[in-house]
């Protein structure tokens, strides 16, 4: 049985994200791609309101 990081998963799914694209600080001549530009953000907020989901459903 092989020790997995529990939290993989979520930055396999952060690394999705960046495989989009890659921000070139600069390069302003583009329009802002926000699955590009503010994937780690997303990642984080969707598991935030998972852990904070949880939290309420672990304690009734």
């Amino acid at each position: 049985m092989s020790s997995r990081n529990p939290l993989h998963w979520i930055a396999r799914w952060a690394d999705w994200f960046e495989e989009r694209g890659v921000y070139v600080p600069g390069e302003e001549s583009r329009a802002v791609d926000p699955v590009r530009d503010f994937g780690w953000l997303m990642t984080a907020w969707v598991a935030g309101v998972a852990i904070f989901i949880l939290l309420f459903a672990l304690a009734v």
